[in-house]
């Protein structure tokens, strides 16, 4: 059958189940929508920044595992892509990124908008491709598909405008191929090998990452076989509800003391589907199993006795059938009043009634937990509002989350968050955003609010680059020019764009404003004025680094005295 590369394109990904794509229209990109206002099966999501499409597409394809795609037109539009694709290259999600290419008889002419889209995308892709020819199409459609699904990454093509209209006859080959990588199961004589440490070893811990998703009951049952307390990487932490009281917490600044003791205590631990960057916290004495579908991950966090290349699930599945049960508590049970004490520190923090009259993020994290619904999807931007929504986040375990974990990019959850509503518009979306990382896409709201998308962002308003301004007294230095901002009025902005906004400061009225904003029709946006000086959780605490904050908070106190002038 006879079609543009357009119409194939476009019949390809309706095929495949893609539902949505991202972007902002332009003229090389003309074929491409014209094909794509054809097809009832995929909506065009709009989004007044190409950065908010690629990050939509990066939030559905990491919730998923399935394709998100996003597309720019040439040269400004596609290279505005690359900073929201650096979500799916280091969080390691499947996303087809389709840019607009000059026309060929002007290429290497340094024409208007020109770029080398290889390069520009080289880095930040597992594959990149100019399609410079109709014929070429459908292979290399396929291969970028299969590259994005193989190598869990980003793809991308770029096609100039008289590719995307010229007429190609070959459909693309193998579709039944392009799909989410399946599960692997381990060497028997490894796991065998597993179970043997295992069982010489008196303690156990279990470190369980992204990888453990789907695991959830073959965890429950390892703990309850060895007797054994599970922490988890933040990626890790909806896998379990935040009760179950194998489930003892994070490690490191979203996590808590307890975690990093179990984890250092034990004789002996498992790190399952986790390749934790944070190697200050992991134990060094090399009495460590790692289980991971990357064969690249295994032993460069830290010192590995036995490396398995599978999948968690599978693995687990096989370890179980070898594994005998064991009745001594003890160490659990340390973990768990550990856990415990550390639990009430946190609701202290979060009591509304703490300081009347000033509202803490935790006592605001802690609320929108309370209200929000048991199969929310949570969204977390990256800064200091990352540590309140992740420490005081009480999740049910049917919830889901996601937020810029690998790449830590401020101003990544209002994106993100676009792009989960649009999986389900019925589910409740809620974004925990910090007053510096919503200003920097500001504009993705009316993406919200064009598509009649019901998210809910929380803005963290303490008029500072909040984590930024902590590190620099952690070195010993007062605060410098810049970490400080005014701010909007974040609540009056959503009336303007046509939602609906809310502000809260007065810690008595947080729970009556959270219930208000929460049922609200449509997107909204709760402004929360917050204390700047709360200081997050520490798991340990470095005296050289409190050493260091004191002079800093001296430092800042005699520049203040001085005047801004001095």
């Amino acid at each position: 059958m006879s079609r543009t590369v357009a119409e194939l394109l476009v019949d390809t990904l309706a095929q495949l189940g893609v539902r949505h794509v991202f972007g902002v229209v332009g003229d090389a990109l003309n074929p491409f929508t014209h094909a794509l206002d054809a097809e009832d099966a995929i909506d065009w999501i709009g989004v007044r920044h190409e950065e908010g499409g690629a990050l939509a597409a990066a939030g559905q394809a990491k919730l998923t595992g399935r394709l998100g795609v996003c597309c720019g037109t040439t040269g400004p539009g596609g290279n505005h892509l690359v900073a929201g694709l650096y979500e799916a290259r280091k969080d390691h999600a499947p996303v087809l990124a389709i840019t607009g290419g000059v026309p060929a008889e002007k290429r290497g002419t340094d024409y208007l908008q020109e770029d080398d889209p290889a390069l520009l995308f080289r880095d930040v892709a597992v594959y990149s491709q100019v399609i410079s020819a109709a014929e070429q199409a459908p292979a290399v459609i396929r291969e970028a598909i299969a590259a994005a699904y193989a190598e869990r990454g980003v793809a991308h093509i770029n096609v100039p405008p008289e590719v995307f209209a010229a007429k190609v006859e070959s459909d693309v080959a193998s579709m039944a191929t392009l799909r989410p990588r399946p599960e692997i199961a381990p060497s028997p004589a490894d796991v065998a090998e597993a179970a043997r440490m295992i069982g010489e070893a008196k303690t156990v811990a279990v470190f369980c990452g992204q990888g453990c998703h789907g695991a959830g009951s073959e965890l429950e049952q390892l703990a309850d076989r060895l007797q054994a307390p599970l922490m988890h990487t933040f990626r890790g932490k909806s896998i379990l509800p935040f009760d179950h009281r194998c489930w003892i917490g994070g490690v490191g600044l979203i996590g808590s003391k307890a975690g990093v003791d179990a984890i250092n205590g034990a004789d002996l631990l498992l790190m399952l589907g986790t390749d934790y960057p944070y190697s200050e916290f992991l134990p060094q004495h090399g009495r460590i199993i790692q289980i991971d579908e990357r064969a690249l991950a295994l032993g460069r966090r830290a010192p590995v006795a036995l490396g398995i290349v599978g999948s968690v699930r599978p693995a687990l599945t096989m370890l179980l059938e070898r594994l005998s049960a064991r009745s001594d508590r003890t160490f659990l049970e340390k973990a768990q009043a550990a856990r415990d004490e550390w639990n009430a520190m946190l609701d202290k923090r979060a009591d509304v009634a703490r300081t009347p009259g000033k509202l803490h993020p935790p006592a605001l994290a802690r609320a929108i937990s309370n209200h929000a619904a048991d199969d929310a999807i949570v969204v977390t931007d990256t800064g200091e509002v990352t540590l309140w929504a992740a420490n005081w986040w009480r999740q049910s375990g049917r919830q889901q989350h996601t937020g810029s974990f690998n790449n830590a990019a401020v101003g990544t959850g209002l994106g993100l968050a676009n792009g989960a509503q649009l999986l389900d518009r019925s589910r409740q979306v809620i974004a925990h955003v910090g007053d510096g990382g919503m200003t920097m896409l500001l504009g993705e709201f009316m993406t919200s609010v064009e598509h009649q998308l019901p998210v809910k962002i929380v803005v963290y308003d303490n008029a500072e680059w909040g984590l930024v301004h902590l590190e620099m007294e952690v070195a010993g230095l007062p605060a410098a020019k810049g970490s400080t901002f005014p701010n909007i009025d974040f609540a009056a902005f959503a009336k303007a764009c046509g939602a609906q906004g809310f502000t809260v400061r007065d810690p008595a009225q947080l729970d009556a404003t959270i219930a208000q904003f929460l049922a609200a029709p449509g997107p909204a946006i709760l402004h929360a004025i917050v204390d700047p000086d709360e200081l997050p959780t520490m798991p340990h605490i470095d005296p050289a680094k409190v050493l260091r904050f004191g002079i800093a908070k001296v430092r800042e106190a005699w520049h203040s005295l001085r005047g801004p002038g001095a």
